[in-house]
């Protein structure tokens, strides 16, 4: 028989969120069918071609706007009074001391109401969401108007950064089944969960997709040529990067760095690159398509993450898995995947003086030990985050439901 499921993201599709996509095709392919329900993202620029296909394929419930919410908002109230008066106390509950104020939690109530209907339409009885902060509590508000059940997954770190105020713990013990990409990830979901939920969180990672698997093209990376991936935002750690490449260049070597990416902290970038004298070195991309970000690891000896919080960055993932090294911070499940002088670096977050010593040491690498380090490192990614292996899990879980 086949599982009809329906996907909750907050954004979607969004350069950020290309493991989703990855993981909802996975899905598919093994039988599962998937609603696609978004907050929004319906007239966001996308660069990659298959994520015009999957916003072609996704209902949109800000899209109408506060009308469309108000009216279905009186719908559901009519329809089904007991569990819309239900549901309304729990947003109220829910509200009281949390991250957002009470507003906001009524209009989680109406997201909540379009979803539920949506769901019916497309007679599915299970939501999951990918992040545990507010697609999560409209999830658990859905549950309380219509008796579905709901899933999600956690990736962090702001599910971890406030517990309390996102109501961690009420939404796991409302779930079904709680997904953490990492040991990290479920060691603190056991940490702000009650125990008896503790049999119900499960580790599924991240997963690459078949593309992957093949062998990478042979491209020699370019002499001095590292490559920063993300998010230009304040826990991916550009700015102390920049300290750490000024280092590297005063002990004259050669190296550009590209930040692939963009975000609210260009400006603050752009002027800290101008301030170090650093405007020969660094290239700043903007947002670049999945094919573009594979040839930009091609190219570089090395990715550089030096991040101050994370769950598990994909980009990693994807790095190793062209077989190319990674320079990154002990932090979150990084460990659980990059292995110190195996398949790359890894530094202190926020150590400047060490993140220059392992750039260096990168730019000091023969060929050779590059390329045993690439290799290493993209046997392990492959072994631990197959996009197939993962989403069977996921099947598996739905299946039970």
């Amino acid at each position: 028989m086949t599982t009809q499921i329906t996907y909750l993201i907050n954004q979607y599709p969004k350069v950020s969120h290309s493991f989703i996509r990855r993981e909802i095709l996975a899905l598919e392919a093994q039988g599962v069918r998937v609603q696609r329900i978004a907050l929004r993202g319906w007239s966001d620029q996308v660069v990659d071609s298959q994520d015009e296909a999957e916003r072609a394929k996704t209902q949109y419930v800000l899209r109408e706007g506060m009308a469309g919410l108000l009216v279905a908002l009186l719908e559901t109230a009519i329809k089904r009074p007991l569990a819309f008066v239900r549901a309304l106390g729990l947003a109220a509950k829910l509200g009281w001391r949390a991250d957002r104020p009470w507003a906001y939690h009524f209009v989680y109530l109406a997201e909540a109401c379009v979803i539920a209907r949506w769901m019916d339409a497309a007679q599915s009885r299970h939501v999951h969401a990918h992040f545990g902060t507010n697609p999560a509590m409209v999830c658990l508000l859905v549950q309380a108007l219509s008796a579905k059940s709901y899933s999600f997954t956690v990736h962090g770190p702001e599910e971890f950064d406030k517990p309390g105020a996102l109501r961690l713990r009420e939404k796991v013990r409302g779930a079904t089944f709680v997904a953490a990409i990492s040991s990290f990830g479920r060691s603190q979901l056991l940490r702000w969960s009650d125990l008896a939920d503790w049999p119900k969180i499960h580790i599924v990672h991240c997963g690459l997709d078949a593309r992957y698997q093949t062998e990478p093209q042979a491209v020699e990376p370019e002499a001095g040529r590292l490559v920063c991936i993300g998010r230009l935002c304040e826990q991916k750690g550009q700015l102390l990067l920049l300290q750490a490449l000024k280092l590297v260049v005063e002990k004259n070597y050669s190296v550009r760095l590209v930040l692939a990416g963009d975000g609210e902290m260009r400006p603050q970038i752009e002027q800290k690159i101008a301030r170090l004298g650093l405007g020969n070195h660094v290239e700043i991309t903007g947002w670049i398509s999945g094919e573009m970000v594979e040839q930009q690891l091609l190219r570089s000896r090395a990715l550089v993450l030096p991040s101050f919080a994370e769950g598990l960055p994909v980009v990693i993932m994807e790095a190793m898995a062209l077989a190319r090294p990674v320079i990154t911070t002990y932090v979150a499940g990084i460990p659980e995947l990059v292995r110190q002088g195996e398949s790359g670096w890894l530094v202190p977050a926020s150590d400047v003086q060490a993140l220059a010593e392992v750039m260096a040491a990168c730019l000091d690498a023969t060929p050779e030990e590059l390329l045993q380090m690439g290799q290493r490192g993209r046997e392990r990614v492959l072994l631990r985050h197959n996009v197939d292996t993962e989403a069977a899990k996921l099947a598996a879980l739905f299946a039970a439901l």
